[in-house]
């Protein structure tokens, strides 16, 4: 599986990442045996967080024989510093692991959350702490919101952001400046709910653990997770839904980047659609 720089320090992650609530909800030997293939197959990249269910507690034994040869990233809702501390202990010894490679701010989505977490108190204590301390490597944050995201990027340099990086917002405006920033201040760029289509239609989910409706069509949600890596990013992690993944992983083997006709026609597929994300006014 291709894979590509997380930043300028030597790291590469692959193009698609696993996201630990595919793990969710299932038996551990199962959780084992999708994470050995994962890693067979290229996938060096794991993402995961403590509100994914038992995610962290599958994930933690799955990945421990890979361990030293993954990249672990880990995420905390928690926006003050006492909060942010325990569920960091937490979140290490579930996965079995002393460090997490990259460390999160976990969906920020208003700049007052932003405000929140580098006030005084704030989690941005516990993330200087666990860096000095060797728990984490580098520093991220993952947001839903534009605004949000342009003031963290603003107010420190964090190694990445992840970001939903998908066609369907960014023909409706949500996306590009956020991109442009983070290149702009050298931090990587990671993509989710890059294959999402729109909102369910209803309160019945086909793939339960997605809040959002995915693709499922191999054609098309290759066209969208292709799009999105046609982009100057490094990697996007999967839908959570387990039953998806075999499928991203085909996809991903498969990369190439989209052509001019289908960028036509990936236009054409988000005109009818209403992006998850919008850019609030």
């Amino acid at each position: 599986m291709q894979k590509r720089p997380y930043g300028k320090i030597g790291v590469e992650l692959s193009i698609l990442g696993f996201g630990g609530i595919v793990v969710a909800g299932l038996d551990q030997p199962e959780a084992n045996q999708m994470v050995a293939q994962a890693v067979e197959r290229g996938v060096n990249y794991f993402d995961v967080a403590p509100s994914y269910r038992d995610a962290e507690e599958r994930l933690g034994p799955a990945l421990e024989p890979y361990r030293k040869s993954v990249f672990l990233a880990c995420k905390t809702g928690e926006r003050d510093r006492d909060g942010s501390a325990r569920e960091l202990a937490q979140s290490l010894q579930r996965l079995r692991t002393d460090h997490v490679d990259v460390y999160q701010l976990h969906g920020l989505s208003s700049v007052e959350e932003v405000d929140q977490v580098f006030g005084r108190g704030g989690a941005m204590e516990t993330f200087e702490a666990a860096k000095r301390d060797g728990k984490t490597r580098f520093l991220g944050f993952s947001a839903h919101s534009v605004e949000a995201a342009l003031t963290a990027l603003d107010r420190y340099p964090f190694d990445s952001v992840l970001f939903p990086f998908n066609f369907v917002c960014w023909f409706g405006g949500f996306g590009p400046q956020v991109l442009e920033a983070a290149k702009a201040k050298g931090a990587a760029r990671l993509a989710l709910k890059a294959v999402a289509r729109t909102n369910w239609p209803g309160e019945e989910r086909k793939h339960p653990k997605c809040w959002y409706e995915p693709y499922d069509d191999p054609e098309l949600a290759s066209l969208a997770f292709r799009w999105t890596l046609s982009h100057d990013i490094t990697a996007a992690v999967s839908p959570g839904q387990h039953d998806l993944w075999p499928m991203m992983m085909d996809i991903a083997d498969s990369f190439r980047p989209v052509t001019s006709e289908e960028e036509g026609r990936l236009h054409e597929l988000a005109m009818p659609l209403t992006p998850i994300f919008t850019i609030t006014t």
